[in-house]
C-alpha cells in the first residue's frame, strides 16, 4: 500500500510517501511545499491544494494521513493551520482518497514509542526505519513520513479497523477471547 502523509502548515507543508508491504516500509519520496509569507492566506491555501493534487496524481497513493492541529496559544495561528489542513484534505477527498487524522502524540508514540518525543527524535527514527539519512529532509518532510508510518502501523495492528470499545473488539475477534 502506498500511503501519503501530510504535515500541514500555512507557511510550510510537508508531504511524505511510504510504501508498505508485509512487515516492511520503504521510503518513496518526501518534500516540503514552501509558501511565501508575502502571499495572501487564500493564495497559500490554493498552492497547498494544487501541489498536493500534483503529488496525488503523480504517485497515486491508496491512503492519505494527516496531522490534526490540537492546541495552540494563538487562535489566529490555529485558524490558519486548520485551513491548511482543510486544503490538504480537500485535495485527497477530490481524488477519492480515504482520509485518516492523527494527533501529534499518536504520531510520535507510533514512531518513537514516546508521545512527547522531540522533532529530532522523530527524525532519528525516520532515518532508522526508512534509511533516509543520506537525504536532506526538512523537519516538515520527516514529520510527514512519520504520519504515513503512523497510519501504516495503525493499519497493520488493527487490519484497518477501528474499535470503539471492548464489545466491538470481542464481536470482531471471538477467537481471541476466552471465557
Amino acid at each position: 500500500m502506498l500511503i501519503l502523509g501530510i504535515d500541514p502548515g500555512s507557511r510550510a507543508t510537508g508531504f511524505g510517501l511510504v510504501a508498505t508491504g508485509g512487515t516492511e516500509e520503504q521510503f518513496v519520496t518526501a518534500d516540503t511545499i514552501r509558501l511565501e509569507a508575502t502571499d495572501e492566506h487564500p493564495d497559500r491555501l490554493k498552492q497547498i491544494y494544487d501541489a498536493l493534487i500534483d503529488v496525488i496524481d503523480t504517485h497515486e497513493p491508496e491512503a492519505f494521513s494527516i496531522e490534526m492541529p490540537v492546541y495552540g496559544q494563538n487562535p489566529q495561528s490555529m485558524l490558519k493551520l486548520g485551513r491548511a489542513q482543510a486544503a490538504a484534505m480537500m485535495a485527497a477527498l477530490n481524488r477519492s482518497l480515504p482520509v485518516a487524522q492523527y494527533t501529534p502524540k499518536e504520531i510520535k508514540k507510533s514512531v518513537t514509542g514516546n508521545g512527547n518525543a522531540s522533532k529530532t527524535q522523530v527524525r532519528y527514527m525516520i532515518d532508522a526505519i526508512l534509511s533516509t539519512n543520506d537525504r536532506d529532509l526538512s523537519h516538515d518532510a520527516s514529520d510527514a513520513l512519520a504520519i504515513a508510518l503512523c497510519h501504516a502501523n495503525r493499519d497493520a495492528h488493527d487490519g484497518g479497523q477501528s474499535y470503539t470499545g471492548w464489545a466491538s473488539f470481542v464481536d470482531a475477534n471471538p477467537d481471541r477471547v476466552s471465557d
